[in-house]
């Protein structure tokens, strides 16, 4: 009976190991898109992106808060260019965490140099950011 239960269990353990394994294989990586995969994503610049924020007196936080984050270095005019195409500016922290405090998206220019994200109605403390990250895809 135990030899039965031990078999039962490798054959049971063998099929959903091979239908997640035939289910991971049929997802894809493309220049456009990320899944699982080992295609290599090429970026829209080489230039490295710059992020500053702004910072306003909040007396409900009671401190200061981070306002407008301003991107500058976006490469607009290059053929492989980031222009118009989406973004995701996150904010992170407190400390070594790397949580995320907020986030906004939205589109890059069609040409010009810089961007921003408004982060004026989150109500994030500035104290607690650590980390701004920047994600443009498409």
């Amino acid at each position: 009976m135990a030899v039965r239960r031990t078999l039962l269990a490798i054959v049971v353990g063998a099929v959903v190991f091979g239908s997640i394994y035939a289910m991971a294989a049929s997802l894809g990586v493309s220049t456009k898109t990320l899944g699982a995969g080992t295609t290599a994503v090429a970026a829209c610049q080489s230039a490295t992106l710059t992020a500053n924020y702004a910072t306003s007196y909040d007396s409900t936080i009671p401190g200061y808060k981070v306002g407008v984050v301003t991107v500058t270095g976006l490469d607009t005019t290059s053929p492989t260019n980031c222009a118009s195409k989406s973004f995701k500016v996150t904010l992170t922290g407190p400390g070594a965490s790397n949580a995320s405090l907020a986030e906004v998206t939205g589109s890059t220019p069609a040409s010009g140099t810089q961007f921003t994200a408004d982060f004026s109605s989150s109500n994030v403390a500035a104290a607690s950011v650590t980390g701004v990250h920047v994600v443009i895809t498409g």
